[in-house]
């Protein structure tokens, strides 16, 4: 058993959240690929059944409690790594028009080999996302920006709000003691034309706890924003 199907099934049926049985083989066919992948790469420091289930699978379709994502949105998962959050929404609402950004080439491989595995369609994308957001087919194209990142929220927030049209929604998937890196980026918000629209606390089983922070887009942002990674991080908004 790769991942606990039926404790992933009630996470999230706690979460109002329906899984059909053609999702959970998808999963199953994932928490299997991750498994066999991180044998010879580290894609995640998750590898057990339980810990795959709900830190993974129910922690990544929590979103959807946040926001509704319809069919044929707009998404772009920065900093995607083994797939997280992109992979588990795209199972759930496999007709979204989903992005998965990594700087890493081979997470990026990996990644695009599990989404055909899965019969599925994305587009997965090794690049920066400070670089990429100067596009003209990224900047400020996506409906949805998601993001399991580690960095500070200021700087996350510079690297993904350029993504968004004016009206979409930055989600930021924070630890549960979140609420100090929030109000630090206020001022980085308002410089990129967005304000926090709603948090949401979340907790799953074996006591793990997220906050979603939902930011809505109210304007364009600046072209000057994102700076480069260093600038971004010597000079946080």
């Amino acid at each position: 058993m790769f991942f606990n199907s039926d404790l992933f099934l009630r996470e999230a049926e706690k979460m109002n959240i329906p899984v059909q049985p053609r999702q959970t083989e998808r999963f199953e066919i994932y928490a299997r690929m991750l498994a066999e992948k991180n044998k010879v790469m580290n894609v995640t420091a998750v590898t057990d059944p339980d810990g795959i289930a709900v830190k993974h699978f129910a922690d990544s379709i929590s979103i959807l409690t946040a926001a509704d994502i319809p069919q044929g949105a707009r998404v772009i998962d920065v900093g995607t790594g083994g797939g997280f959050p992109g992979i588990p929404l795209l199972i759930m609402r496999p007709g979204i028009n989903l992005t998965l950004l990594d700087s890493t080439a081979k997470k990026i491989d990996f990644v695009s080999e599990v989404v055909s595995s899965l019969g599925l369609t994305a587009e997965a994308v090794s690049a920066r996302a400070e670089e990429l957001a100067k596009e003209p087919g990224h900047r400020e194209k996506y409906d949805f920006c998601v993001s399991r990142a580690v960095a500070s929220l200021n700087v996350l927030s510079e690297l993904c709000l350029p993504f968004l049209r004016t009206g979409g929604i930055f989600i930021s998937m924070k630890g549960a003691k979140a609420s100090e890196e929030l109000d630090a980026a206020e001022g980085a918000l308002k410089a990129l034309g967005a304000e926090t629209e709603k948090t949401l606390d979340v907790k799953l089983g074996d006591g793990f706890e997220r906050k979603l922070i939902v930011i809505r887009k109210t304007g364009e942002t600046d072209s000057k924003f994102p700076r480069q990674y260093g600038q971004i991080l010597k000079r946080p908004l």
